[in-house]
């Protein structure tokens, strides 16, 4: 007789939540006025950011969640393009980003945000606080690039430091709940 082994997935969600989240605060970290601008924090956006967020898309795929694959692999590839956008804008003939096109491209986030927090609606509390907060801190962006207002940005930082918070937690209790097999922690 052969035996028959069967092979579990592993959650992808924590390893993208936890990209993101990490990504998130240390970003508005730096929004928020409280650290610079620096390596650090682009290195987090592509390699947590990025591709952490893009290797848990892939497995979401692999999966069959249409919504987890979709999430996370066009967050991976929001991370990548805005760290090319701040760090080599020469590559493209030497063409900067103004306001006007950052906003534009940060309501573009927003809007798919918005689509992303309406198929959360099925999903945990946790879940639909990350997407609503996502959405609020992109259109707080956008509104900081579109008029220019340094407030609106210290606020964009402060909230979008509660959105990269609520990934985490809400990566953090994936981990758990699934290390117990029971609800530990509440989402």
């Amino acid at each position: 007789m052969s035996e028959v082994t069967t092979h579990k997935e592993a959650n992808a969600g924590p390893l993208g939540l936890l990209g993101f989240g990490m990504t998130t605060v240390l970003l508005n970290l730096h929004n928020a006025g409280i650290i610079e601008m620096s390596i650090v924090i682009l290195a987090m956006g592509i390699c947590m950011g990025g591709l952490a967020q893009f290797v848990a898309g892939l497995m979401e795929f692999k999966a069959g969640n249409t919504f987890g694959a979709t999430a996370f692999t066009s967050y991976a590839l929001f991370w990548g393009s805005l760290v090319f956008i701040l760090v080599n804008p020469a590559a493209l003939g030497g063409m900067e980003s103004d306001g006007r096109s950052m906003g534009f491209y940060l309501l573009l986030w927003c809007i798919f945000t918005l689509f992303m927090f309406i198929g959360t609606m099925k999903a945990n509390h946790a879940t639909q606080i990350v997407f609503f907060t996502l959405m609020v801190l992109f259109l707080l962006l956008a509104i900081e690039n579109f008029t220019g207002s340094h407030v609106v940005g210290v606020i964009a930082g402060i909230e979008g430091i509660f959105c990269g918070a609520s990934a985490i937690y809400t990566a953090v209790a994936g981990i758990v709940d699934g290390e117990f097999n029971k609800p530990i922690m509440p989402v």
